[in-house]
C-alpha cells in the first residue's frame, strides 16, 4: 500500500471504524461508529488533501 494508505487504514481502525465491503476499482466501503456513515476508502492514496478528507468523513481530525 503505497502513500498513505496503510497510516490512514491503521488510525480508521484504531478509532474502531472497519471495513464493511469491497467497492468499485480499488476502493473500499468503511464504516464509522463516530459520525455513524460508510465512506470509501481508496487502497492507492497518495494525496494527504484526500486522506484527510477521509478522516473528516469518519468523523476524526486532520492527521496528514
Amino acid at each position: 500500500m503505497p502513500g498513505y494508505t496503510r497510516d490512514l487504514k491503521k488510525l480508521l481502525e484504531e478509532a474502531g471504524c472497519y471495513k464493511v465491503r469491497e467497492a468499485k476499482g480499488d476502493h473500499e466501503m468503511w464504516y464509522s461508529p463516530i459520525s455513524d456513515r460508510n465512506f470509501p476508502v481508496d487502497n492507492n492514496l497518495r494525496s494527504r488533501h484526500t486522506a484527510n478528507g477521509v478522516l473528516k468523513q469518519a468523523g476524526l481530525e486532520k492527521a496528514f
